[in-house]
């Protein structure tokens, strides 16, 4: 019984990790135990010893995971900062990483003040595509690829990017963070990368009450490292917290596909609109590597991310943000509750302004994180928030 690998994604997010009990239970249960017996020393009853170290939920989770990715292994961590924490420790010192400069600010931050304090450093481009031959050295060892970036929904060319960096040494680790699209949407396995990451508190939980991260790989020795180091370090989350998050990834294809729809709808009217300076969003034909979304994005969809600049600078930012009925001022993304924020002055208030703005991050810039709501209830909260900002 269980899923094959040749199944479609729908039924791979109901049955991949969803393993029965000795009762027969349709759901797995929750295992809060932190030890398990021994039959003599050294030698567990089962395949467990202590949860930090693995958990049956957590194993359940992770399974679901590799998966969704069509990747060998799956590993989850108590946060999506955890997760890159993780893997830019498993560098040696004195590495050298090269990164798409619009990054979420929480990875921002990891790289310019901690990462950087046990000697990795990293350079920041807003093209990879052109820019990277330039910028690898010899102690390059990892490039950093978030796509679409956080917030202004830029597209890499992830397989060309993967070309790039192998051509110069297979020991290059690209690490490509799919939170936006999520599993559904997108699988940069598929396109060369060798690990792929996740804030699962996003679109994989879905429903924003849980913090997480994850990843997953079919690079064997780059498990081996960052399992190891996920029990070294113990940046691991909890039984219950597992279980939460496999029970909302099985019906993340629904609510990924209904969040793009309305998306959809939403950056075209907002494309049309005469208050609005600029959309960003991978599903209209102007975004500028369209040809590239309609490649590594399923049917070419733009997933539930909008960033848009309202006329009227900061100020109509604010109004309009603290104008809506439906979508809630909050940060965070990917629930099935919408969601917006201004990131100049909320998720990327730490980066210095000369440096947002050059990723495109103005202070007239919304970010709209579109949930599975009804589409026309959604669109109207829209336009009349965009009436109340030029008040």
């Amino acid at each position: 019984m269980g899923y094959l690998p040749s199944d479609s994604f729908a039924t791979k997010a109901i049955h991949a990790g969803a393993h029965s009990d000795e009762h027969g239970s349709v759901i797995e249960p929750i295992s809060l135990s932190t030890t398990f017996r021994q039959s003599s020393p050294a030698v567990p009853i089962g395949e467990y010893e202590y949860s930090r170290s693995q958990n049956p939920n957590r194993k359940n989770l992770e399974d679901a995971i590799a998966a969704l990715e069509n990747a060998k292994y799956g590993l989850a961590f108590s946060s999506g900062s955890a997760t890159t924490a993780v893997i830019l420790q498993s560098l040696p010192q004195g590495s050298h990483v090269v990164s798409i400069g619009d990054v979420y600010g929480g990875t921002h931050r990891y790289f310019t003040a901690v990462a950087n304090t046990h000697g990795v450093e990293t350079t920041f481009t807003n093209n990879l595509v052109e820019d990277l031959p330039n910028l690898i050295k010899e102690n390059t060892k990892l490039v950093w690829i978030e796509s679409p970036t956080n917030p202004t929904l830029k597209v890499t060319d992830i397989e060309y990017v993967t070309k790039i960096a192998k051509g110069v040494t297979k020991d290059i680790v690209v690490v490509v963070d799919n939170t936006f699209l999520s599993p559904y949407l997108s699988n940069p396995l598929n396109f060369g990368a060798d690990i792929v990451i996740h804030s699962a508190t996003k679109y994989i939980n879905g429903h924003s009450d849980v913090v997480m991260g994850v990843l997953a790989t079919n690079n064997d020795a780059l498990y081996e490292r960052l399992k190891y180091l996920q029990n070294a370090v113990g940046a691991i989350p909890s039984p219950f917290d597992c279980w939460m998050t496999h029970r909302g990834l099985k019906t993340l294809h629904l609510r990924s596909k209904q969040s793009s729809i309305t998306a959809q709808k939403i950056a075209e009217f907002l494309a049309q609109s005469e208050d609005v300076i600029l959309v960003n969003y991978p599903g209209l034909p102007t975004h500028e590597n369209y040809e590239v979304v309609k490649k590594q994005h399923r049917g070419g969809m733009g997933g539930g991310m909008i960033s848009f600049r309202v006329k009227g600078g900061a100020v109509s930012a604010a109004k309009f943000s603290s104008s809506t009925r439906l979508f809630a001022l909050a940060e965070s993304l990917g629930g099935v509750e919408s969601l917006l924020e201004v990131p100049a002055v909320m998720t990327h208030g730490g980066i210095p302004k000369e440096q947002r703005e050059q990723s495109g991050v103005f202070d007239d810039l919304i970010r709209l994180s579109v949930g599975i709501e009804d589409t026309d209830d959604l669109l109207e909260d829209i336009k009349q928030a965009l009436l109340a900002s030029k008040q």
